[in-house]
């Protein structure tokens, strides 16, 4: 019974739910960007460019068909530039955080110069 509690104890840790969650949105993330790159901005890029679909780009190194062997440098292209963009998004919004967290971090306010004097007598008095 040891096992399976602390097993429990484990995964009801505030860690773990937190983690699942990123991971969770994390994926769906990941898909909503992979859309926005190969749907929205490959498209334009590609017409800029000459009209290339950078998925359709190889290199063939030999054979023709399903016995093909060839270095598909366009579809490095295209992760590559998910890549770009979903590190570009996660950039943007942990500085968004951080700049909310700096906000709700309000400055302690200052002890006015009686209360510090008055707190060292204490500790004067105190140490007597």
């Amino acid at each position: 019974m040891g096992f399976i509690q602390e097993f429990k104890t484990f995964i009801r840790k505030g860690n773990v739910m937190d983690l699942a969650i990123g991971v969770i949105i994390g994926a769906a993330f990941g898909k909503i960007v992979t859309s926005l790159v190969e749907d929205l901005i490959m498209p334009i890029v590609g017409k800029i460019v000459g009209g290339i679909d950078f998925t359709s780009l190889k290199y063939v190194i030999s054979g023709t068909g399903k016995d093909e062997v060839a270095v598909r440098y366009g579809n490095f292209i295209q992760t590559s530039f998910n890549f770009l963009i979903i590190a570009f998004c996660v950039f943007l919004m942990v500085k968004a955080l951080n700049a909310m967290k700096r906000r709700s971090e309000a400055p302690a306010p200052e002890i006015p110069a009686e209360v510090k004097l008055l707190t060292e007598i204490r500790d004067l008095l105190a140490r007597r």
